[in-house]
C-alpha cells in the first residue's frame, strides 16, 4: 500500500494519518465480516473471508511503517549534516575566543576523567573481567570451610578455607552431580631449564579435566588431557603458557616434543595454550602447566596423595545447563556428607567429641567462579572500591567547575542569544549550538583524558610490587578507550545543559529590560552556581579528610617497631630443591653460601631462615608444651620459623634470656629452639622463664617433648606490618629436613648495594644453573608490604589537592561574578558612608557562609567515608578529631586565598564610577 504524502510534500505519513489509514481499514473490514454472517457463513470463516477481501489492518500498518522507514531523502539528510557542522563550526569559533576557559575546561576534564578510566581499568581487571574461557558464567568455586586436622597449605589461589585433600577432590570428581565437570589445580614455583638457561619462574598443577572443562585450545601442540592425569608420577608432560614460549622462547614452533627441565625433572613439551590465557589464578601467571599427578615430582620428598588429612588442592567445576549454585550445593552435600561420615571421620583421632560434630557438619560452599580463584579478589576489593569512589568524587567536582565556568559564560552572552533568537532562531537551535560547546569540551577532554590514564597507569606501575607488575595490564585497552569516550559524552551532556538552557530562556525584551543580562543572570543562575560551590566544598572537604585519614594511618605504619634493624640488610632466596639437590648436597650448599658471603666486603653478619621476613609468607604448626595437659579443643597453634645461626644477632631482634643458635646446633646435636615473648605469653612460660622448657612440633597425649628451649627473643613482626606480632617458635633449619628454599640475609656495615652486586656472582659459584630469587634489600621488602597503604595514601591525597584547587576557581568565579552583579551596590553603600572594612566583611560572610555549609556537609560526607574504610586504617579512627580540624582549616586558608582578588576589588569599588555606569 503505498503511503499517502502530507501537507509538507513529505513522502513519510505522519502517524496520525497512518492511525487514521489503519481504523479506515478495521471499519470496512468489520463491516464486510457482518455481512457474510448474515448470509450464513460462521464467525471464523467470515474473518477469513473479510481478511481475504481487505488484507489485515495490523499487518498493512506494518508495511506503512517499513517503507516510510524505507525511505531516503537526501536533502533532508544533508541539511540535517550541514546543521551539525555549523553547530561544531560556531562552537569552535566561541571556544577560540575564549581560549582561558577552554583550557581550564579541557584540563579539568583531562584529569577527572583520566584519573576515573585509569582505575577503573584496574578495577576491571581484578574484580569484574571473567577468564578469557568458553562460557566463564557457568564456572564456580568450591570450598570446604571448617575443622581441617593435620596439614593445610594454601597460596595465592585462596585461603586454606577452599583447600580439599587429594582423595576428597577424586571422590567429588566421580561422584555424579549437577556439574558438568570438576577440575583441580594449584600453583607452584619452578625453576626451569631449557636451552642452557635457567629462570626462577613459575607453573600450575592442573588435573587432566582442566582444560576439557574451561574450553582451552592449544596455539600449538596439544593440551593436557585426563590421560595425562591418571597415574602418580608417571606423565612427565608439560604445556607451555603462550606468554613463556613467545618472550623467553621466541614463538619457536620447534619447541613441540623437546624437553624443559622443572624443578631438576625433564619433561616432554606437549603443547601451547592459546594467547591470553594465563591461568585460572589472579596474581599467578604461570610459565608452565604440569599434571597434579606430578605433585610429587615437583615438590622433591613431598607425600600426599593418599592422605585425606593433607589439604591442598583447589577446585572449581562447570555446572550443567538449567543447574543453579542452590540446586548444586544441596546435591553435592548429600555426597560430601556420607563421604565425611563414612570415610574420613574414622582417620581423626584424639580429637574431642565437640570437634568432631563441627567436622561432620563441615558443608561445601559453591561460589561463581567466572573470574577465576584468587585470593587478591577479596584483598583489592576494598581498596579498589575506595579509591574509585574518591575519583568520582573529583569527576563529580570538575564536572560541576566546568557547569559553574559555562553558566557564567552563558548569562554573559545571554544577550546575544536572545537578539539572535529575536532574528529567528528558535530555542532548540541555541541550546544546540551552546551544547554543542560543551561536547567539543568533553570530547577534547576525553583525549587528553587519555594521556592522564596512561600516566596514572605507569605510576601506579612504577610504585606496585614487582609480582603485581607482572600479573596486571598497565596499558589501555579498547574497553578502556570505549570507557573514556563514553563517560567524555554523559559529562558533556550533564555539564552543558542547564547552562545551555538558562543562557536561552529569556527573550530580548526582557534582557533589555534587566541591564544587558546581568541582574538576569544573577536571578536565575546565582543559587544554581552557589549550589555547585556548595557541593564542591562538601566533596573537597570529605576527599581532604579522607586524604588525612590515609595519611596519618601510613604515618603510623612508618612509626611501627619492628622489633628488629632492617636498614642495610641485603635478602635473597635460593631454592636449590628446584633444581634436583638432595638434602645433603643442599645443606652443603647452604653452609658454603653462609660462609662465603660472610667474606665479603662489608658484610658484618649472616644468617638465613626458610620463612622471609615481613613477604606475605606464613608457616603454622600446632605445638606440645611442658606443663599443659593436651586438650584437643585449645588453641596451641604458634606461628613457626627455620633459621640459621646468627639469625636474632644479624637482623637486631633483642635476646631476653639464654642463648642464640649457633653452628653446632645441627643435625647430631640436641633439639632446641627458642621463642618469642608472645609464645610464652600465650602458654604461661614466664617470659625468661621459658629457658630450659620442653616442647614438641605436633599434638596429642602420646607427643614426645624432644625440644628444648635455650632462648626467648623479643617480640618482632612476622609477616605484615599490620598483623599484631604472633607466637613463634624458631628452629634451626639445620636440624630439620632440609628446607625447599632458604632466604639469606647478610648485613653491610655501610654500603649494601656493592653487596647486592656481588650476591649473583658469587651464587654462580656454587651452581651457575641455580638462580637468585628476590635479591632486594629487607627495607624493600617491608616498603612493599606496605604499598597499599602508600599508593592510597598518595592517590587520594592527590585527588584531595586537586578538589580543592578546583572548588578554589569556582569559589572565586563565584565570588567574582557576584562582585561584579553588585558593583552598583556597593557603590551606593560606599556613597552612604560604608568603609572598605565594612565592604571586605561583606563579602567575606559571603564566603564564611558557604564555608561554614559546604564544610559542615563535607565533614558528615567525610565521617561516612572514615567509617568505610575503617579497615584500611591503622592506628586512626574514621573521626579523629586532629585530621578533622586539620582538614577545615585547609578548606578555611585555601577559601580566604580564592577569596582575596573579589574581595579586595569589591574593597576598590569607586562609588562615583560605579554609580556613573550605571
Amino acid at each position: 500500500m503505498n503511503s499517502p504524502e502530507d501537507a509538507t510534500g513529505s513522502r513519510r505519513p505522519p502517524r496520525s494519518l497512518r492511525g487514521q489509514v489503519r481504523r479506515e481499514l478495521e471499519f470496512h473490514l468489520e463491516m464486510k465480516q457482518r455481512e457474510l454472517r448474515e448470509r450464513g457463513l460462521s464467525e471464523s470463516r467470515a474473518r477469513r473471508e473479510a481478511l481475504r477481501a481487505f488484507g489485515d489492518p495490523a499487518r498493512i500498518a506494518r508495511q506503512c511503517r517499513r517503507a516510510s522507514r524505507r525511505r531516503f531523502d537526501p536533502l533532508e539528510w544533508l541539511q540535517m549534516l550541514d546543521s551539525i557542522v555549523h553547530d561544531l563550526r560556531f562552537a569552535l569559533v566561541g571556544l577560540r575566543k575564549n581560549p582561558l576557559l577552554a583550557t581550564v575546561a579541557v584540563v579539568t576534564l583531562a584529569l577527572g576523567i583520566g584519573a576515573n578510566t585509569a582505575l577503573l581499568s584496574l578495577f576491571d581487571q581484578i574484580l569484574v573481567q571473567a577468564l578469557p574461557v568458553r562460557a566463564p558464567e557457568e564456572l564456580v568455586n568450591l570450598a570446604a570451610p571448617g575443622p581441617k586436622p593435620g596439614s593445610t597449605s594454601c597460596n595465592q589461589a585462596g585461603t586454606c578455607e577452599e583447600v580439599f585433600s587429594y582423595p576428597m577432590f577424586r571422590d567429588l570428581e566421580r561422584a555424579p552431580g549437577p556439574f558438568a565437570g570438576l577440575a583441580g589445580h594449584r600453583p607452584f614455583g619452578a625453576n626451569l631449564a631449557y636451552r642452557g638457561e635457567t629462570i626462577a619462574g613459575s607453573g600450575t598443577l592442573v588435573s587432566g579435566s582442566y582444560f576439557p572443562l574451561l574450553g582451552v585450545r592449544p596455539a600449538l601442540g596439544r593440551l593436557l588431557g585426563p590421560d595425562d592425569d591418571v597415574h602418580i608420577g608417571e606423565r612427565f608432560v608439560a604445556v607451555l603458557s603462550y606468554g613463556y614460549w613467545q618472550n623467553r622462547l621466541g614463538a619457536d614452533p620447534d619447541v613441540l616434543n623437546d624437553t624443559i627441565v622443572i624443578n631438576g625433572k625433564p619433561y616432554t613439551i606437549v603443547g601451547v595454550t592459546e594467547r591470553g590465557f594465563r591461568g585460572t589464578t589472579l596474581g599467578a601467571r604461570p610459565d608452565v602447566f604440569v599434571p597434579l599427578s606430578m605433585r610429587g615430582e615437583i615438590s622433591p620428598g613431598w607425600e600426599g596423595f593418599d592422605d585425606r588429612r593433607t589439604y591442598w588442592v583447589y577446585v572449581f567445576g562447570r555446572l550443567r545447563p538449567g543447574v543453579t549454585i542452590e540446586q548444586a550445593a544441596q546435591e553435592l552435600n548429600a555426597s560430601y556428607s556420607a563421604i565425611l561420615a563414612d570415610v574420613e571421620a574414622p582417620l581423626q583421632t584424639g580429637m574431642s567429641e565437640a570437634t568432631m560434630q563441627r567436622f561432620l557438619a563441615r558443608r561445601v560452599l559453591i561460589e561463581p567462579g567466572a573470574r577465576g580463584q584468587s585470593f587478591l579478589h577479596e584483598e583489592a576489593r576494598e581498596p579498589l572500591v575506595m579509591l574509585v569512589v574518591i575519583a568520582a568524587i573529583v569527576l563529580l567536582i570538575a564536572c560541576a567547575n566546568i557547569a559553574n565556568l559555562l553558566l557564567a559564560r552563558g548569562t554573559a552572552r545571554s544577550a546575544e542569544m536572545a537578539i539572535r533568537g529575536s532574528l529567528g532562531a528558535s530555542r532548540a537551535q541555541l541550546v544546540r549550538q551552546l551544547l554543542a560547546e560543551a561536547l567539543v569540551l568533553a570530547a577534547a577532554g576525553g583525549v587528553a583524558s587519555l594521556l592522564v590514564a596512561r600516566w596514572t597507569l605507569s605510576g601506579l606501575a612504577s610504585v606496585l610490587p614487582a609480582y603485581v607488575v607482572q600479573t596486571l595490564t598497565f596499558d589501555l585497552r579498547p574497553g578502556t578507550l570505549a570507557f573514556a569516550g563514553a563517560l567524555s559524552l554523559v559529562t558533556g551532556v550533564l555539564f552543558g545543559l542547564y547552562p545551555a538552557l538558562h543562557a536561552t530562556r529569556a527573550g530580548l525584551a526582557v534582557v533589555l529590560r534587566t541591564e544587558a543580562g546581568r541582574s538576569l543572570g544573577s536571578r536565575f543562575a546565582y543559587r544554581f552556581r552557589r549550589g555547585l560551590v556548595l557541593a564542591q566544598l562538601a566533596l573537597s572537604t570529605t576527599l581532604l579528610v579522607t586524604a588525612g585519614l590515609f595519611l596519618q594511618s601510613l604515618n603510623n605504619l612508618a612509626r611501627v617497631d619492628l622489633g628488629l634493624h632492617a636498614q642495610n640488610v641485603v635478602a635473597f632466596t635460593v631454592s636449590p630443591s628446584l633444581n634436583g639437590y638432595d638434602s645433603e648436597r643442599a645443606h652443603e650448599l647452604y653452609r658454603g653460601l653462609e660462609e662465603r658471603i660472610a667474606t665479603l666486603p662489608g658484610v658484618s653478619g649472616v644468617t638465613a631462615s626458610m620463612v622471609p621476613v615481613l613477604a606475605g609468607d606464613t608457616w603454622g604448626i600446632t605445638v606440645s608444651v611442658e606443663g599443659i595437659e593436651w586438650d584437643p579443643d585449645r588453641d596451641m597453634d604458634s606461628r613457626f620459623n627455620g633459621v640459621g645461626p646468627g639469625y636474632f644477632v644479624t637482623l637486631g631482634i633483642p635476646l631476653i634470656a639464654g642463648r642464640e643458635f649457633t653452628s653446632d646446633d645441627d643435625g647430631k646435636a640436641p633439639k632446641v629452639a627458642i621463642v618469642n615473648e608472645a609464645f610464652t605469653r600465650k602458654f604461661g612460660l614466664g617470659g625468661a622463664g621459658a629457658v630450659g622448657k620442653r616442647i614438641a612440633q605436633g599434638g596429642g597425649p602420646e607427643v614426645e617433648l624432644d625440644v628444648e628451649i635455650v632462648g626467648v627473643v623479643r617480640d618482632a613482626k612476622y609477616q605484615d606490618v599490620r598483623e599484631e606480632v604472633p607466637p613463634q617458635l624458631f628452629r634451626p633449619y639445620r636440624q630439620m629436613t632440609i628446607p625447599g628454599s632458604l632466604t639469606f640475609y647478610a648485613r653491610a656495615e655501610r654500603d649494601p648495594d656493592a653487596v647486592m652486586r656481588a650476591i649473583r656472582p658469587l651464587v654462580a659459584e656454587f651452581d651457575p644453573n641455580l638462580p637468585v630469587e628476590d635479591l632486594r634489600t629487607l627495607q624493600q621488602n617491608i616498603d612493599d608490604n606496605l604499598v597499599m597503604d602508600r599508593v592510597i595514601g598518595t592517590i587520594s591525597s592527590a585527588f584531595a589537592l586537586l578538589a580543592t584547587l578546583l572548588a578554589a576557581v569556582g569559589l572565586y568565579g563565584v565570588l567574582a561574578y557576584t562582585v561584579a552583579q553588585r558593583t552598583r551596590e556597593i557603590g551606593v553603600r560606599m556613597a552612604l558612608g560604608a568603609d572598605r572594612r565594612g565592604v571586605r566583611a561583606l563579602v567575606l560572610r559571603q564566603v564564611a557562609g558557604m564555608i561554614a555549609v559546604g564544610g559542615t556537609l563535607g565533614l558528615l560526607g567525610a565521617v561516612g567515608l572514615g567509617r568505610a574504610a575503617r579497615s584500611l586504617l591503622y592506628g586512626v579512627g574514621g573521626q579523629d578529631p586532629t585530621v578533622l580540624a586539620g582538614s577545615g582549616l585547609a578548606l578555611v586558608a585555601v577559601a580566604l586565598a580564592a577569596a582575596y582578588v573579589p574581595v579586595r576589588r569589591a574593597s576598590r569599588v569607586d562609588p562615583v564610577q560605579a554609580l556613573r555606569a550605571e
